[in-house]
């Protein structure tokens, strides 16, 4: 694994599992952005146990979950989004350095990497602020009793396509992704569901 030891291998792979984990925050439930970001977390802290890296900038890195949480959970907060995005820049450019504090990170693949990663952030999280801005417009009630298809492994969390909308929901069982589902009783803006044996064919 000396490829890792690489600072710019590192800082991409450490953009890499910090951008899973917010994707993660963003659409819950898909469990692939979750091992991803584990994965990529995992490496980058083997990195960081190995190079010589400032503490501050790591801390940036962890202050930057906070404003990203609150941005995405209602709308109009895209300064919090915004500020996130720059302590994420900030943090991950700098957790690398050299000669005490200097980046050790190649200053064209952080211009790139961060630019993409701001933008791609920008616009993800900006959807999910106004898909949250409008599901209390939806009445949810609607949806007990209808029947849709598990587009995730569901049992704590998960997610479940009805009436051409993707919903949060969970279920008391593990329900396979694919899975004919039905709902029984919403909680809040999630819907409780249980798997569906009365129909044999897949929901498209």
């Amino acid at each position: 694994m000396d490829f890792l030891l690489d600072p710019n291998v590192a800082y991409l792979v450490l953009l890499g599992g910090v951008l899973l984990g917010l994707m993660s925050l963003v659409t819950p439930g898909t469990g692939a952005f979750e091992i991803g970001a584990f994965f990529c977390l995992a490496l980058a802290g083997y990195a960081v146990y190995n190079l010589s890296f400032n503490g501050w900038a790591l801390l940036l890195l962890v202050l930057s979950v906070i404003p990203f949480v609150y941005a995405i959970q209602k709308p109009k907060r895209e300064f919090y989004l915004g500020a996130s995005i720059l302590l994420l820049v900030a943090g991950s450019v700098f957790l690398f350095s050299t000669d005490g504090w200097k980046p050790a990170v190649n200053p064209v693949v952080a211009l790139l990497a961060s630019s993409l990663l701001a933008v791609f952030l920008w616009v993800a999280a900006r959807k999910t602020m106004q898909a949250n801005a409008a599901a209390p417009a939806h009445d949810l009630d609607v949806l007990i009793g209808k029947s849709g298809e598990a587009r995730s492994k569901i049992h704590g969390d998960g997610s479940v396509y009805i009436n051409g909308e993707l919903w949060s929901a969970r279920s008391e069982e593990t329900i396979p992704a694919g899975s004919l589902i039905r709902v029984v009783r919403r909680e809040g803006l999630i819907l409780v569901v249980e798997k569906d044996s009365s129909q044999t064919s897949s929901l498209q």
